[in-house]
């Protein structure tokens, strides 16, 4: 037993450092506390408007505009900040928009404010949770460039990785089972609860070196962020990959919709509210296998050939996906989708941490953070809309075969993606 674990720490060296497992555990509270958030969020809306799918659009829509209005700027100010104190910044904002929506969901507030108002303040702090998404990737990215040596930067963040997506399997599974049980005001209790107890975490986390010290024009200071990207030509393609892949197959934003007309309140266990938990929590089941199997078999030959595979999988689950009406063969297919997902994210993240310059990881980690969140806050819109246009499952299918479209386009125009190899990087 001891030679097995000496050797699971020998393949795994991060696991060695106290303050990289203080920040993947800070990792996986955020993870579960926003996923949560977003799980009851979500099924919130859709009851409260009458079961309008363009309202659950209109969720991306909130978080998508801040994210693309303040992308740029927050890495250029993560650049220049000192990265520990600045998360502590983020997460306590965090607190303060959980308690603003735990408020929403108490009975004082459904009978002293008209529920236009509840509505609209909803969608007002997920307008302010978008303009935090800006700071916190960033943030997080700096980080664990700080804490950990270059060489452990592919294993760091597969751990890393895995703390998150471990919240992304919890989260909505607690947030649908309490919904089911208690209602929308207890999950969102547990919600700020959690958030409160990530901030007193980031504490233990030491202050880090500022790697960029001269203030440059903003503008410029964003340009050259920006411009790394466009001449790194397998850095543009993994993201521009990743960007479209979730703007096409944006099938979770659907999620309430497809309980409520595949799967509505009945006598079966996997029904109404806790059927919408579960395929909720699914992409993240699958996420969480895969992502235990990189940590025992690391993804170190052809990762480039490995991404598009990946990605191919994630949009062909999709199409299955919006042609199912099997609650069992759904979940399947959505932890699928969650494999799939995760290979690609390790891949993307990997080639993001070996290519970046440490003093401009803030920039780079911002426009990142501008193609992703903005793709899955935008694919959430686009699937809102063409569902409300198409119809549910529809809308699902095509998003999946545009996905498909991207990789294929992207494996012949990038070649220097399709080659990328980890070795020679570190």
């Amino acid at each position: 037993m001891m030679f097995r674990t000496q050797s699971f720490l020998q393949k795994n060296p991060v696991l060695r450092n106290k303050e990289y497992l203080t920040f993947i555990f800070i990792r996986f509270g955020l993870s579960f506390a926003l996923t949560m958030q977003f799980t009851i969020v979500a099924y919130w809306i859709y009851h409260i408007t009458g079961g309008s799918k363009l309202a659950l659009g209109f969720i991306g829509l909130a978080e998508v505009v801040p994210v693309i209005c303040f992308s740029l700027f927050s890495g250029y100010l993560v650049d220049l900040k000192e990265k520990r104190n600045l998360l502590s910044a983020v997460v306590s904002c965090y607190v303060v928009i959980g308690l603003g929506l735990f408020y929403l969901t108490t009975s004082y507030a459904a009978s002293h404010l008209p529920k236009s108002w509840v509505i609209g303040l909803i969608y007002f702090f997920i307008f302010l949770g978008g303009i935090l998404r800006t700071f916190l990737g960033p943030t997080a990215f700096s980080l664990i460039g700080l804490i950990l040596p270059r060489q452990q930067y592919a294993n760091g963040v597969s751990w890393s990785s895995m703390a998150w997506q471990i919240g992304t399997v919890s989260g909505p599974l607690t947030g649908g089972t309490l919904i089911a049980a208690s209602g929308i005001e207890t999950g969102m209790a547990v919600v700020l609860i959690t958030e409160m107890i990530m901030l007193a975490l980031v504490f233990r986390i030491a202050k880090k070196p500022v790697m960029k010290t001269t203030r440059e024009p903003v503008l410029q200071s964003i340009g050259e962020g920006v411009k790394f990207i466009l001449k790194t030509p397998e850095l543009l393609g993994a993201q521009l990959l990743d960007m479209f892949s979730v703007l096409f197959g944006g099938a979770v934003a659907l999620l309430p919709a497809v309980q409520a007309e595949f799967f509505p309140q009945t006598e079966a266990f996997f029904s109404g509210a806790r059927a919408f938990g579960f395929l909720r929590a699914a992409p993240g089941i699958g996420a969480l296998l895969s992502l235990m199997m990189i940590a025992f078999f690391p993804l170190r030959t052809h990762p480039g050939k490995k991404l598009f595979i990946a990605v191919a999988g994630f949009g062909i689950s999709i199409i299955v996906f919006g042609l199912s009406r099997n609650f069992y063969l759904s979940f399947f297919i959505l932890i699928l989708s969650g494999i799939f997902d995760a290979v690609s994210v390790v891949i993307r993240s990997t080639i993001l941490q070996l290519v970046t310059p440490d003093d401009m990881r803030g920039r780079i980690a911002s426009v990142n953070t501008m193609f992703i969140s903005s793709s899955n806050e935008l694919g959430d819109f686009e699937s809102g809309v063409m569902a409300n246009w198409l119809g549910t499952s529809r809308a699902i299918v095509v998003g999946g075969c545009l996905t498909l479209g991207v990789v294929i386009t992207t494996f012949f125009y990038n070649p220097k993606l399709k080659n990328f190899q980890f070795r020679g990087q570190e």
